[in-house]
């Protein structure tokens, strides 16, 4: 086991979770590369130095034996990351099917809060455990996203309710709310013309979307000692999208200079 011990990653071979799996090796971890698809799992976890193991966040007997399997063949879990989620077409809610509301919020909300209790336990016995979940930005303003956002909303309000049940325990419980990041779903909803790039960048104060590395290195930092006082906390990680929002009826937002 490494100095920093072992860290969990759910949805850690893609996107946010990758980055965060790669970023958390960089930071002296060896990583437990949790996710559906085992095969990327195992790419990414031969790369870093970790392990991997397929799981269903979704399932509960999925979860906890990925957890013991953890324990037992990797040592205890000083961090887990919550990244595992799925993503929802922006639909009228009479075009919303219940089967895929379902789907989002038993992965997205269920997901999130299953591998928090099932890890989380063992960090409450250990007085020790760091969590960070992996929220959105569609859960702190109004979007069309009927399921999505409810999802990543419920992600929040389990962050901030078991960083209070945790505290005690030593045990802190975060949250990072992702804006537009460069993942492959989002860049294949642009290149299929479902997403305009450059309007997403318009409507942020930096005029850019997000890389997954800067969701990581956020992540990375609420894991470690520097956040020590830092919990119950969600951190937009938006490139100002969120303080953007409110300029849209004022033109939006404005070119440097003027």
């Amino acid at each position: 086991m490494s100095a920093q011990g072992v860290a969990v990653v759910t949805g850690g071979a893609s996107g946010i979770g990758e980055a965060c799996s790669r970023e958390l090796a960089n930071q002296g971890f060896t990583v437990a590369v949790l996710d559906r698809n085992i095969d990327l799992g195992n790419a990414v976890a031969k790369e870093i130095g970790g392990r991997a193991r397929a799981v269903d966040v979704g399932d509960d007997a999925s979860v906890e034996s990925a957890a013991a399997w953890v324990e037992a063949a990797m040592g205890p879990v000083t961090a887990l990351v919550n990244s595992a989620g799925i993503l929802q077409v922006p639909v009228r809610p009479f075009e919303l099917t219940m089967d895929v509301f379902d789907d989002v919020v038993r992965v997205n909300q269920r997901g999130t809060y299953l591998a928090c209790v099932v890890f989380g336990r063992a960090m409450v016995a250990r007085r020790r455990g760091s969590i960070v979940n992996i929220a959105s930005i569609s859960g702190m303003a109004s979007m069309p996203l009927h399921a999505y956002a409810p999802s990543k909303k419920a992600v929040i309000s389990i962050t901030e309710n078991l960083a209070v049940e945790w505290g005690p325990a030593n045990v802190r419980v975060n949250a990072v709310s992702p804006g537009y990041v460069t993942t492959p779903p989002l860049r294949a909803a642009i290149e299929r013309g479902q997403r305009d790039a450059e309007a997403l960048a318009r409507n942020a104060a930096l005029g850019r979307l997000i890389e997954p590395a800067e969701i990581a290195a956020v992540v990375a930092f609420l894991v470690s000692p520097a956040a020590s006082a830092v919990t119950g906390a969600t951190i937009p990680v938006d490139a100002g999208c969120i303080p953007a929002m409110s300029w849209a009826p004022y033109g939006g937002v404005r070119a440097p200079g003027n």
